[in-house]
């Protein structure tokens, strides 16, 4: 393992802490939300400052970024829509009368959640406010959204054909639940009960019905999100579960612990943990079989995602690392230092292709190898039932 030697490049524009990063769909931006007030608008092909949004009265807790718009959300209680290619203010959702946590952006909905303990649904050209969920006792968290034509299956779709043209909203809150709400009515339609504590994230996999959520009981809970049943408890950490990531039936779970587990999620089998942080794990992004992180100790780090061997160390930041993105073998941390910065991992990568090529390799010619090994020994015990008379 080596050091990352200096970032390729640090950009200090921001006069406050950076607390979310976003990439556009396309990869070509980047959108830093400050604590400055302000956004930022990056191009990942020369690294510049394109875009400076000015017009939040408090700092930015999230942002959104899509190919051809922005989306904030502030301490001010508003959110905001912004032109990328202008920088031009395009609509303020006005409502909340809290401190908004987080957006989401699906279709032509925009979710927003809040301290005020409602979550809210916007339609994203009219400006203005569709739905309000309201039953959450404290503040809400964390959003993810689905449809039910995600879920149900095609017999079900045509029992369920009024269902079908409805959106769920996720939420989870520091109330120590989980609920799902229909889009259209704002009707709860589960509350998930098992957590002991805030709900702090959630991931989903819509297709097989599942959702996890991370919480600081030290947790992961795994629901069906049909019936509502609790399915599994994951319970190894000995710290909150801040963040997670899901990678073809592999969950990765950061955690205040100061370490990552992966979880083979059809098991519940936890099957790695990652050390070596010296602070909480404040986000995570997996990578072409390498698993990056970002820490409150202002390292980033790169881990073998199968063996767990620590491969590199980014230093440089000054405060936690808030947020992490990788695109074209460029890795980009944003922290509560203000800065931004963009480090070359095309050497990590190169290096983890090499060993991926090499175990795939080893692994064919086992496979073949016991292919030959049971062909010989059904050969020698068809011919011990011959001299048996069998």
């Amino acid at each position: 393992m080596g050091n990352s030697g200096s970032a390729v490049k640090v950009c200090t524009d921001h006069q406050g802490g950076i607390n979310w990063l976003s990439l556009s769909p396309d990869g070509q931006r980047l959108l830093t939300g400050s604590e400055d007030g302000t956004a930022r608008l990056w191009s990942t092909a020369d690294s510049q400052c394109h875009g400076h949004f000015q017009g939040h009265e408090s700092y930015i807790t999230f942002c959104h970024l899509e190919n051809e718009a922005a989306f904030t959300c502030s301490a001010d209680h508003t959110i905001r829509k912004w032109d990328v290619v202008t920088g031009q203010c395009l609509a303020i959702y006005r409502g909340h009368t809290s401190i908004v946590n987080r957006i989401l952006v699906a279709k032509d909905y925009l979710f927003s959640g809040s301290y005020d303990r409602t979550a809210r649904c916007w339609s994203v050209d009219k400006e203005k406010q569709i739905q309000e969920f309201r039953g959450h006792r404290n503040c809400v968290l964390t959003l993810a959204h689905y449809s039910s034509r995600d879920v149900l299956e095609e017999e079900e779709e045509e029992e369920e054909e009024e269902k079908m043209s409805r959106d769920l909203l996720v939420t989870g809150s520091t109330d120590c639940t989980v609920k799902v709400w229909w889009v259209s009515s704002g009707r709860c339609y589960q509350t998930l009960l098992g957590h002991t504590g805030a709900v702090l994230c959630l991931t989903l996999d819509a297709p097989n019905r599942e959702l996890f959520s991370g919480s600081t009981d030290y947790t992961i809970r795994t629901w069906n999100i049909v019936t509502g049943e609790q399915l599994k408890v994951f319970k190894e950490h000995q710290g909150s579960v801040i963040c997670l990531e899901l990678v073809n039936r592999h969950l990765y779970s950061g955690s205040a612990d100061r370490t990552v587990k992966c979880w083979f999620v059809d098991t519940g089998e936890r099957i790695q943990t990652y050390k070596a942080h010296k602070h909480s794990v404040s986000t995570l992004k997996y990578h072409a079989g390498i698993l990056f992180t970002g820490s409150g100790d202002a390292c980033a780090r790169a881990f073998n995602s199968r063996s767990g061997v620590l491969q590199k160390i980014f230093r440089g930041h000054k405060f936690i690392i808030n947020c992490i993105q990788i695109h074209n073998e460029l890795l980009y941390t944003a922290s509560h230092d203000g800065t931004l910065r963009i480090w070359d991992i095309r050497g990590i990568c190169k290096r983890n292709k090499r060993r991926l090529k090499k175990e795939r390799s080893v692994q064919g010619r086992s496979s073949q190898k016991g292919s030959l090994s049971r062909l010989f020994n059904n050969k020698v015990g068809c011919m011990v039932q011959q001299e048996n008379g069998q």
